[in-house]
């Protein structure tokens, strides 16, 4: 569904955002985009929906140049921004006008969604809080059947509640001949949703990976000391250390996300190598 060839962007000369970057994302998979501030993530997600333009390389979506914003291909994306501006009507207005660009749109879903997050389509957008704002966009969202979906930051704004709620939604709406791509820095929120994690530093794929194969090639474990363990990462909290380790057993642990991430941006070269990145 994506394929990045040697994508290479930058806003200025000598200010490089992204440098030859190489991805293939296919259809029925949530994947998870997580990187540091500045890692060039946002960037990404705009070259893919033809937001922005590569100063090399090339991105296909669809078997399509994105950057041509061909109609037919705007109609099978949605992409919801972190910073988020609606205009000023109620929130049936909203889908009135603009559901018909979407060929797939799902009516009822749409509402069923709304009702899930205690929402009206009577309510005006401009009386909405961010939050809610948010909400009805992951309800639109969701109810465009899009082929590619993407979220950039999708629960900021949420409170618990809400996020539990997009989390069950997500993983009950999202179809097989769909790819999900969230972008966040609130790992939590995603750690039971994503099955594919692309880690971005300093605008490389550092890893690219399904949650599978990490969870059979790493073990995330506790212990109330490390100095005998043989670690790639670990990490102190309340009840001892949570421990990145090779799995050598063949039993799987759940994977845990902020430490797998943390463990490597420190230990990139290490688990590149034992991790690899698929293209």
């Amino acid at each position: 569904m994506i394929t990045i060839q040697e994508l290479r962007f930058e806003y200025r000369k000598n200010k490089i955002v992204l440098s030859t970057v190489d991805l293939t994302i296919a259809k029925g998979s949530i994947c998870g985009l997580l990187g540091k501030n500045g890692a060039g993530k946002t960037t990404l997600l705009k070259l893919i929906c033809g937001l922005l333009f590569p100063k090399s390389g090339k991105c296909s979506v669809f078997g399509q140049d994105p950057s041509s914003r061909n109609p037919e291909f705007l109609r099978q994306i949605y992409y919801l921004p972190e910073e988020i501006y609606m205009p000023n009507m109620s929130v049936s207005q909203f889908h009135k006008a603009y559901s018909v660009f979407y060929p797939n749109f799902d009516d009822l879903l749409f509402l069923a969604t709304l009702d899930e997050f205690q929402l009206s389509k009577t309510q005006l957008l401009s009386d909405l809080s961010y939050g809610e704002k948010k909400k009805i966009l992951i309800s639109f969202g969701l109810a465009t059947r899009c082929p590619l979906f993407i979220l950039d930051e999708p629960t900021n704004g949420l409170d618990i509640p809400s996020k539990v709620q997009f989390r069950k939604l997500v993983a009950k709406n999202i179809q097989e001949n769909q790819l999900l791509l969230i972008s966040t820095h609130q790992l939590h929120d995603i750690e039971k949703l994503i099955d594919t994690i692309i880690i971005l530093d300093a605008g490389e794929v550092v890893i690219h990976s399904d949650i599978n194969e990490i969870m059979h090639k790493l073990s995330f474990e506790r212990h109330p000391e490390v100095a005998h363990l043989n670690y790639l990462h670990f990490e102190n909290d309340l009840s001892g250390y949570k421990v990145m380790r090779q799995n050598l057993t063949n039993e799987e642990t759940n994977i845990d996300l902020e430490l797998f991430f943390n463990g490597v941006l420190a230990n990139k070269l290490k688990l590149k190598q034992l991790l690899g990145t698929r293209q």
